[in-house]
């Protein structure tokens, strides 16, 4: 009998030259952008990580390494759309995903509801089944002194049937 498994991912990505960042999907302006192989986006960065932990399937890395050229620049629903698959093929499904950003600018409420609304189409789940919050490191870190984005994901899996 297969019972609920826990996954945890963390992700971190510098800031450098760019006019936007892509964080949970959407596109946020502003006056940097993330150094990444892919997009950058940390939030599903983050939950792909904890997605493939629960699963026991490793890191995002080895599904997607950044040495390969055809992730140059991609779109990290990508990827997150390949884990929804994994869950799939083995009789899982999310039962809850809580996701953390930690950063000081750009300003995540505004765009939290617009996340939520695209992480779950991605995972076929309820949007009640996915959480984006945000959180400062109070000036305190890298985050705190702006210098890149860090993101937190739990997850819950449960028997599909």
């Amino acid at each position: 009998m297969n019972v609920p498994r826990i996954g945890q991912g963390f992700d971190v990505h510098a800031f450098g030259d760019g006019d936007h960042v892509v964080l949970g999907g959407v596109r946020i302006a502003h006056d940097r952008g993330l150094v990444a192989h892919s997009d950058g986006d940390v939030v599903i960065h983050a939950l792909c990580d904890a997605l493939l932990g629960a699963l026991a399937l490793g890191d995002i890395g080895r599904h997607f390494p950044p040495s390969d050229p055809r992730w140059a620049g991609a779109d990290s629903r990508v990827f997150l759309r390949h884990c929804r698959g994994l869950l799939q093929d083995r009789g899982w499904r999310l039962g809850n995903a809580d996701l953390t950003v930690v950063c000081e600018r750009p300003r995540i409420g505004p765009h939290a509801e617009a996340m939520r609304a695209l992480l779950a189409e991605d995972l076929g789940v309820g949007r009640d089944a996915v959480s984006v919050k945000a959180t400062t490191s109070e000036g305190l870190g890298f985050t705190g002194r702006g210098e890149g984005i860090a993101a937190q994901a739990v997850v819950l899996l449960v028997p599909a049937s």
